[in-house]
């Protein structure tokens, strides 16, 4: 019962995990534009892994692919590739791990059977949950080197797009971008998928022990031979000859 009840609920959190985390790919607010001090009349702008959106005044939308591969940073390009690589990894475990629950009949399938395709599922989840956490990490690690840069071309860029303004007190110009929900999501989906495989890998330990065959022996104990009765049964023996 213990073992259902690990398998189901790391499943439950798997599938939880990894929508989150597809969601997290898809969304396009990873950095969004710090509006803390800004005027309303500006431009309000978000990016995300495939998108750069901004959004007017007006309440008009424009936003641009970036759909490339060439032109764009090592570290951005290692977090889409994660991210990725996250999503395949789960949805693979999540439909590994739908065939291998006690109450999905198919088959003769047997328990040890079951219990490999869970630990497999566990394990992709693992992973996937470490991709969708590494990647959202290196992202925001890049917004808070950005953030604290000043150099005169991030300067001139917002300036142009009406991103930045000169900080209170005579501080130098910082960037506008903060951390996006989607970096939020994108945490939380990968900590739910490293809790839910972690669950099936307890899961597998109980099921493999469950499956294995338990053989009672059975000592058997050869009736000892006393020594009178040894020593009659020779001299019948010798009578015989």
């Amino acid at each position: 019962m213990a073992n259902t009840i690990l398998q189901t609920a790391g499943f439950v959190l798997g599938l939880i995990g990894v929508a989150a985390v597809i969601a997290a790919t898809v969304m396009n607010n990873w950095s969004t534009k710090d509006r803390q001090g800004d005027v309303v009349t500006s431009v309000y702008t978000y990016k995300g892994l495939w998108q750069d959106c901004e959004v007017s005044t007006s309440g008009f939308t424009e936003c641009r692919p970036m759909y490339g591969i060439l032109g764009y940073s090592a570290q951005f390009q290692a977090v889409r590739a994660m991210m990725v690589v996250g999503v395949v990894l789960g949805v693979i475990g999540t439909g590994i791990s739908v065939f291998s629950l006690k109450c999905f009949k198919m088959g003769n399938t047997e328990t040890s059977t079951k219990a490999k395709m869970t630990l497999t599922a566990g394990i992709m989840f693992l992973i996937a949950g470490l991709c969708a956490i590494i990647g959202a990490s290196i992202y925001a690690n890049q917004i808070v080197a950005s953030f604290a840069s000043t150099t005169y071309a991030n300067t001139y860029n917002a300036y142009n797009e009406g991103m930045g303004e000169m900080a209170m007190g005579g501080m130098g110009m910082a960037t506008t971008y903060t951390f996006g929900p989607a970096l939020f999501v994108a945490w939380i989906g990968g900590g739910l998928l490293l809790i839910g495989g972690a669950l099936k890998s307890v899961a597998f330990k109980g099921m493999h022990a469950d499956s294995t065959p338990n053989y009672n022996a059975i000592a058997y104990k050869v009736p000892a031979q006393s020594a009178d009765g040894g020593s009659e049964r020779g001299k019948r023996e010798q009578k015989y000859v």
